[in-house]
C-alpha cells in the first residue's frame, strides 16, 4: 500500500538518502543535511498557512510503502518559482544579422538569460528509491502534486513549470557547462551543482555573461546538449508532455536541460479530475475498472492514493476499507479522482525529443 503523504521531521533519514542517490544529483535536493531539515521545516509552515495568493511557500511530499513502512520518494512543489529570489533560465532566441550590401541574411540562434519563470508554480525536487522506478508508484508521486494544486488552486499559479536534468557525459560532466559556465568559474559541473543547492542558482546568474550567448561560438558538444534531458529522465519527461505540459524556450543555466510548461487548467489531470462521494465495499467485492489517483480533501493530512476507478450507478467512488483508511475518509466523505492513464502514453505517438513549443512561446 502506496500514500502520498507531507513531509515530516521524522522523514530526514530518508530524505538524506533520497539525495544521495538521485541520478544526476539534484541542484534542489542538495543531499546537506541541514538544507534538508530547513526543507521540512518550510514545509510544514507553508501548510498550516492561510494562502490567499501564491508566495514563497515550499510543499513537500513523500511517498510512503506503508507494508515495508519505509518511504520510497520524495517531491516538492514551489509555489512561486522566484518569489524570494528570480528563477533564471536561458531562453533560446533567435537574431538577425543581415547587409544589403553585402547581401547577407542570417538567422542566429542565441541564448539570453531570462527569469520570466519567476512567476510560474515550479514541480521539482523529485527522487524515488530505484526498487519503485517504472511502476506506477512513479506516477503517483510525480502527478499526486498536481492532485493537490487542483484543491487549493488559490495557493499556485495558473502555470506550471518543471525544469529536468540536463544531458551529462560518460564522466558525469555537462558539456554544456564546459563550454560556458566553466568559463566563469573555476569548478566542475558537480561541484557547482551542489553549491547551488546549498545555496541558489542566483549567484550563478550574477556572474554569468549578461549579454546573449551565440550558439556557433559553442562547443558542437554544447550546442547538442541545449534542451536535451539526462536519459533517466527521459520516461518522465515523456509522461509530463501526456500531461499537457509543452516544451518551453528556456533550458536550466547550468547543464541547458528542458523547461516544460503548462497551463493549468488544460493538464489532463485537472482536465479528468471529479469529486465523488465514497462507498467502502470489501476489496473482494469491488469491480474492476481502471487505476486512478484517489485524493483526500484535508490540507495538512493530504493523502493520495492508486486506487480503482469503480463508480457505482449513482457515481460513488467504490473503495476498499484499507483505502479509505489510508485516504482518512469515511463513507460519504467526497474524495478527487483522476485516471492514472493518460492518453498517448504507451501508443508512439509521444516524442520526448519533440520540440512542441507552445504557441505562445513561438
Amino acid at each position: 500500500m502506496l500514500v502520498i503523504r507531507p513531509v515530516r521531521p521524522a522523514d530526514l533519514p530518508a530524505l538524506e538518502r533520497l539525495a544521495g542517490s538521485a541520478t544526476p544529483r539534484l541542484t534542489n535536493l542538495p543531499a546537506h543535511r541541514d538544507r534538508l531539515e530547513e526543507r521540512i521545516a518550510r514545509s510544514q509552515r507553508a501548510f498550516a498557512a492561510e494562502v490567499e495568493v501564491p508566495g514563497d511557500e515550499h510543499y513537500t511530499f513523500v511517498l510512503e510503502d506503508l507494508e515495508r513502512g519505509e518511504v520510497a520518494g520524495t517531491a516538492t512543489i514551489r509555489a512561486q518559482a522566484g518569489a524570494r529570489e528570480a528563477y533564471y533560465t536561458y531562453r533560446q532566441e533567435t537574431l538577425i544579422h543581415a547587409s544589403q550590401q553585402l547581401d547577407v541574411r542570417r538567422e542566429v540562434p542565441t541564448l539570453s538569460l531570462s527569469h520570466e519563470v519567476s512567476e510560474a508554480t515550479l514541480l521539482c525536487a523529485l527522487s524515488m528509491d530505484a526498487r519503485y522506478k517504472g511502476t506506477s508508484a512513479e506516477s503517483l508521486l510525480r502527478r499526486a502534486r498536481l492532485m493537490f494544486i487542483a484543491q487549493y488552486p488559490e495557493r499556485f499559479a495558473g502555470i506550471l513549470a518543471m525544469a529536468f536534468p540536463g544531458y551529462l557525459d560518460e564522466q558525469g560532466e555537462s558539456p554544456f557547462w564546459n563550454s560556458v559556465g566553466r568559463h566563469f568559474f573555476v569548478r566542475d559541473y558537480q561541484e557547482i551543482n551542489y553549491l547551488a543547492g546549498v545555496r541558489s542558482k542566483s549567484f550563478i546568474a550574477e556572474v554569468m555573461p549578461q549579454f546573449p550567448l551565440y550558439l556557433a561560438l559553442l562547443t558542437p558538444q554544447a550546442r547538442a546538449a541545449i534542451g536535451r534531458e539526462h536519459p533517466d529522465h527521459e520516461p518522465a519527461l515523456t509522461e509530463m508532455l501526456a500531461e499537457g505540459f509543452l516544451r518551453s524556450r528556456h533550458v536550466d543555466i547550468f547543464d541547458a536541460g528542458p523547461v516544460i510548461k503548462g497551463e493549468r487548467e488544460r493538464l489532463q489531470s485537472f482536465c479528468r479530475a471529479a469529486w465523488h462521494p465514497v462507498r467502502i465495499r470489501p476489496a473482494h467485492a469491488l469491480p474492476d475498472a481502471e487505476p486512478a489517483m484517489v485524493a483526500n480533501q484535508r490540507l495538512g493530512d493530504f493523502r493520495c492514493v492508486v486506487a480503482r476507478y469503480a463508480l457505482s450507478p449513482t457515481g460513488q467512488l467504490m473503495l476498499s476499507p484499507e483505502h479509505a483508511e489510508r485516504l482518512g475518509v469515511e463513507e460519504g466523505r467526497a474524495v478527487l479522482a483522476a485516471p492514472l492513464a493518460l492518453p498517448g502514453m504507451g501508443d508512439g505517438s509521444l516524442d520526448a525529443h519533440d520540440p512542441g513549443y507552445d504557441e505562445g512561446e513561438l
